[in-house]
């Protein structure tokens, strides 16, 4: 079993029913912290839709408050919803990759490598 996640008629991600509900629940909290909706629709017979203008200011919310924790806990916690957060995006052709600029240096860098790797591997 596996559920989709579709910007249109087309689909970004087609994760397994137990990675999506990971997901999912880590959606709703980062909505809470960063006190947005994130784009992304309700789960309804193993679908939802990302409105991407939502999920655009989601994204960018998203990258300015993981990059101003200075908590090295909550920056490592965070880091993998970041990383595949960012991976849909520059599926659904979303641009926040300026929000993560070279002059970020070492940060900036391992999170755009997380985040292209995850993308390869990241069922469609």
């Amino acid at each position: 079993m596996s559920q989709y996640y579709e910007m249109g008629d087309e689909t970004l991600w087609n994760p397994s029913n137990g990675a999506s509900r990971l997901f999912m629940s880590q959606v709703s909290v980062y909505q809470t912290e960063l006190g947005l909706p994130s784009g992304i629709g309700p789960m309804q017979e193993d679908e939802c839709q990302i409105d991407p203008v939502v999920f655009k200011e989601f994204v960018d919310a998203l990258l300015a408050w993981h990059r101003s924790t200075r908590h090295a806990v909550v920056a490592s916690l965070s880091e993998g919803f970041v990383a595949t957060v960012l991976a849909l995006a520059d599926r659904a052709d979303i641009e926040v990759s300026a929000a993560l600029t070279p002059s970020e240096g070492a940060w900036a860098a391992a999170l755009q490598d997380k985040s292209h790797e995850l993308s390869r591997i990241m069922a469609a």
